[in-house]
């Protein structure tokens, strides 16, 4: 059962990954600046994605030792601070999209 967790995080850590590459590559095409950053918090979202699946795939496979846990924990936070700011700056450039 843990080993079939470790495989779903993995995938889901490549799809955030893809998705953010993605993301990032049309926000450098975008030449309107609100899509440009619209773009650019749905990217950082899935970035925050990505670090929170990695220091979740670490918790699994690495077990005990101080150090692992606190750099779990660095990504964890850094993670859910990654996702809270890109749902913040999403919500300012669609509003700002509307507006205009």
């Amino acid at each position: 059962m843990i080993l079939l967790i470790k495989y779903l995080l993995f995938a889901l850590m490549v799809v955030f990954m893809i998705s953010a590459a993605v993301y990032s590559y049309s926000s450098r095409r975008a030449a309107d600046p609100l899509v440009k950053g619209a773009k650019r918090s749905v990217m950082n979202m899935l970035l925050g994605g990505m670090l929170v699946t990695l220091s979740l795939m670490s918790m699994f496979i690495f077990r005990g030792s101080t150090l692992n846990i606190v750099i779990e924990a660095v990504f964890l936070v850094l993670g859910l601070f990654n996702i809270f700011s890109g749902l913040r700056s999403y919500s300012y450039y669609s509003r700002a999209r509307s507006r205009s």
